[in-house]
C-alpha cells in the first residue's frame, strides 16, 4: 500500500501502474470492506477504465501531477458524477447532485485522481453510529468493536486499512480530525473559505469545510493544492493565496523547524478519564518538535469553553435550518442520534444565535492576537482512543455531546475558521492510536503542513497499519 506521494513517485519511475494500484484497491476492498463498512458505493469498473486511461496518458508523456492515476475515495456527502449521494440517509433526495461533480471532485478529476467509490458517514454528517440498516456501519480497523469517529468515517477507516491512500471528508465540529485521530491517519481541516464547500450536503453553513484525509501531511498538501481556491458556486470561497502562505510554498524538505514558535496547549486537554498513556505520548511528540529546532512555550487558548458552546449552538441552528421541513414531515425516517442532534436547534432562540456569533467574533480576534506570538499551536486531538460503540450513545440511541466533546478537542477551531492538521503521535494504554492537533493562523496551511511533515520525517506512527492490513510505502 502506497501513500499518495510514494504512489506518484512509483508511477513516474515505472515501478507500478495506475491499473495495478486500482486492482490492489479493489482487491483490498473485496477482502476487508465487508467487515469494516468503508464503502456505501464502489466504482470498480469506472475506476478500472480511468486507470487504463491514466496509464495511456503517461505513456504519451502527459503528466497531470501528483494525483494522476492515484486512487481516491469520497465521503458520501460530496457529489460525484459516478454515483448518487445518499448522505447515509433514507431521507436524502437521491436526485441531489445527480450526475455532477462537486467543485472539489471536479478539480481532483482534472488532476487525474481515480475515484474508487463513496464512503460511509454518519447520517447527514451528524450524530453518532446508529442501526446499520439499510447502510453499512463503519468500524475501526484497529478494533472492530470501536467507532471510527464521525463523520468522515469510511474515508478514515479505509485509509487506515490501506484500501486507498487518500480521500475527501468534511468538518463542521471535528468530522475530519476526529476520524483521523481514532483511525491513526492524517487529516486536514483547511481555513474556512480556502476550499469550496458547494456540492457538499450542508450541516453548518458558516462552519462546514471540505478537506483531505491521507497517510501523511505531504499527501494532504498534495490534495489541498488541487482543491483549494475560489469557485463561483460558493461565495465563501476565496483565493488560494489569500491572507497567508501559499499552498505551493509547502515542500517536503529537511525536518528543520529552527526558530518556529510553538504554543503548547495542555489546559482542558487532559480531563479525568483521559487515556493513561496520553501525557507521555504527547510529551514525546513535543520533544520531537523541540529536536527539530522549534521553540516551545505553554499557552492557554482564549475563550475555550465559550467558543465550543458557540460553535455547537451555531451548527445545530444552521443544521435545523436545512432540515426543518424534512424533520417535520419524516421525523421517524431520521436516525435517532441525528434527529436528536438537529432538533436541539429548535431550543435556541434567534437572540442566542446572534450572541453565539458575537462570541465567535471576540474569540477570532483573541486567537488572531495569539498567532501574532506563535506560528502554530499544538495539543492532543482527543484525550482518548477510539471508543466502543456502546460508549458513544445512550440506551435510546442519543449522542451525549457533553461527554464526547470533553474528550474530543476539535469544535473550538471550527468556530474560529483556522486551519488544523490532525496526525498520529503514538499509541495509548489500550493500544489504540492517539493524535496530535496542529493549528495555525488563518490561511496558514503551508505552515502547519510543514510542521506535520517535519514531525513525520522523524517518526513512524503514520506508517503503522492495524494488524492484518499490510504495510505502508510512505
Amino acid at each position: 500500500m502506497y501513500s499518495v506521494v510514494a504512489a506518484a513517485r512509483a508511477l513516474r519511475a515505472g515501478e507500478t501502474t495506475s491499473v495495478a494500484l486500482v486492482e490492489d484497491a479493489i482487491a483490498r476492498a473485496d477482502r476487508h470492506d465487508g467487515e469494516l463498512g468503508v464503502y456505501l458505493a464502489r466504482f470498480d469498473e469506472e475506476a478500472r477504465r480511468r486507470a487504463r486511461a491514466a496509464d495511456e496518458e503517461r505513456a504519451r508523456g502527459l503528466d497531470r501531477g501528483v494525483l494522476h492515476g492515484v486512487p481516491v475515495a469520497v465521503k458520501d456527502t460530496i457529489a460525484v458524477a459516478d454515483g448518487e449521494t445518499t448522505a447515509q440517509s433514507s431521507v436524502h433526495d437521491r436526485a441531489w447532485g445527480a450526475g455532477r461533480d462537486a467543485p472539489v471532485v471536479a478539480r481532483l478529476r482534472r488532476a487525474g485522481a481515480i475515484f474508487t467509490g463513496k464512503t460511509t458517514t454518519m447520517e447527514f454528517a451528524c450524530g453518532v453510529p446508529s442501526s446499520p440498516e439499510p447502510f453499512p456501519l463503519p468500524r475501526n480497523p484497529w478494533d472492530r468493536s470501536r467507532w471510527t469517529g464521525g463523520s468522515s468515517s469510511g474515508t478514515a477507516g479505509g485509509i487506515a486499512a490501506g484500501l486507498f491512500p487518500a480521500g475527501l471528508g468534511s468538518d463542521t465540529a471535528g468530522s475530519i480530525r476526529m476520524p483521523a485521530a481514532f483511525c491513526g491517519v492524517t487529516g486536514l481541516m483547511p481555513t474556512f473559505g480556502r476550499v469550496p464547500k458547494s456540492g457538499c450536503v450542508p450541516l453548518g453553513y458558516s462552519a462546514d469545510r471540505v478537506g483531505p484525509l491521507a497517510r501523511t501531511a505531504a499527501d494532504c498538501a498534495a490534495v489541498l493544492a488541487m482543491i483549494a481556491g475560489p469557485h463561483p458556486s460558493d461565495p465563501d470561497s476565496v483565493a488560494a493565496h489569500a491572507g497567508g502562505l501559499a499552498i505551493g510554498e509547502f515542500e517536503a524538505g529537511p525536518a528543520d523547524l529552527t526558530g518556529l514558535r510553538v504554543g503548547v496547549v495542555r489546559r482542558a486537554h487532559f480531563p479525568d478519564g483521559s487515556d493513561p498513556g496520553l501525557a507521555g505520548v504527547f510529551d514525546s511528540a513535543i520533544d520531537v518538535l523541540a529536536a527539530c529546532g522549534a521553540e516551545l512555550e505553554e499557552v492557554v487558548l482564549p475563550y475555550w469553553a465559550e467558543t465550543i458552546t458557540a460553535t455547537l449552538v451555531i451548527a445545530t441552528c444552521e443544521g435545523l435550518a436545512y432540515h426543518r421541513a424534512a424533520l417535520a414531515e419524516r421525523w421517524n425516517d431520521y436516525f435517532v442520534s441525528s434527529r436528536g442532534l438537529l432538533a436541539k436547534g429548535a431550543l435556541v432562540s434567534g437572540a442566542d444565535y446572534v450572541q453565539a456569533q458575537r462570541v465567535r467574533r471576540v474569540a477570532q480576534s483573541a486567537i488572531g492576537e495569539l498567532f501574532d506570538r506563535f506560528d502554530v499551536v499544538v495539543g492532543p486531538t482527543a484525550s482518548v482512543g477510539a471508543p466502543r460503540f456502546d460508549e458513544v450513545v445512550d440506551a435510546a440511541g442519543f449522542q451525549d455531546d457533553a461527554e464526547l466533546f470533553v474528550n474530543v478537542h476539535t469544535p473550538y477551531w471550527n468556530g474560529l475558521g483556522n486551519p488544523v492538521l490532525a496526525m498520529p503521535m503514538g499509541f495509548g494504554a489500550t493500544g489504540l492510536p492517539l493524535s496530535l492537533q496542529i493549528a495555525g493562523p488563518a490561511f496558514g496551511e503551508a505552515m502547519i503542513l510543514r510542521v506535520g511533515d517535519a514531525f513525520q520525517q522523524r517518526t513512524e506512527w503514520h506508517r503503522q497499519l492495524p494488524q492484518g492490513y499490510g504495510a505502508v510505502a510512505a
